[in-house]
């Protein structure tokens, strides 16, 4: 309805529910940045190939996506003093502080110098829905569960809206913010990222190794 009385279009990603935040009839409209880079510097997913690695960068937190679940299940019913004390099963933070803990991209991709063929933002529909967009159709990222750690405040929503392995990976980024497929010859994890699995023959899709080991 907002669109309409705006005489706009919204394409993509860009809207939101925000259920318990607004009134039904209620809208709110925000400004954007959008960036530009030189077409030669541009990855492309058509340079992966197989045998790349697959390099995940630590997340902080929930980051961008998750939160009309996670306010469901990590804020409702909760007093504020009880969202504002510090919780011993999200690491001495407040329920507060864990889930709007920002995290900067850029520092943590100088760790893993040149060589990057392609990158994906693991936001909404988690690593099995955007993995996917940074590959050709010739090949499949293959991710191995349970080589890095997942973010108490991510593993708690996990456990209070009780949802299953697949779920959890097309809901949360599961503590990797990014993931960056990698020549392997240049591929370097440092103390913010992780090799979390390689790039295999297929057909332009996310594959698991080690199924059930997620949250073990």
């Amino acid at each position: 309805e907002g669109c309409k009385q705006a005489g706009c279009a919204l394409i993509g990603g860009e809207m939101a529910e925000h259920p318990g935040v607004m009134d039904p009839d209620d809208y709110d409209l925000s400004g954007f940045c959008v960036g530009l880079v030189d077409r030669p510097r541009m990855l492309d997913p058509e340079s992966v190939r197989e045998g790349d690695v697959l390099i995940g960068l630590a997340s902080s937190g929930l980051h961008s996506n998750g939160y009309s679940l996670a306010r469901k299940v990590c804020v409702e019913g909760r007093s504020e003093e009880e969202l504002r004390e510090g919780r011993e099963d999200l690491g001495g933070q407040s329920m507060l502080e864990a889930l709007l803990t920002p995290k900067p991209v850029r520092p943590v991709m100088e760790e893993v110098p040149g060589g990057i063929r392609a990158l994906a933002h693991i936001t909404g529909g988690g690593i099995t829905e955007n993995l996917n967009r940074a590959l050709p159709a010739s090949v499949n990222a293959e991710v191995d569960l349970g080589t890095w750690p997942i973010p108490p405040v991510v593993r708690f929503a996990c456990d209070q809206a009780n949802l299953s392995e697949e779920e959890a990976l097309k809901t949360f980024n599961m503590g990797l913010g990014m993931i960056l497929i990698v020549n392997p010859d240049e591929a370097e994890a440092g103390e913010q990222t992780f090799r979390v699995g390689r790039i295999v023959a297929g057909g332009g899709e996310v594959q698991y190794a080690n199924e059930g080991g997620l949250f073990a």
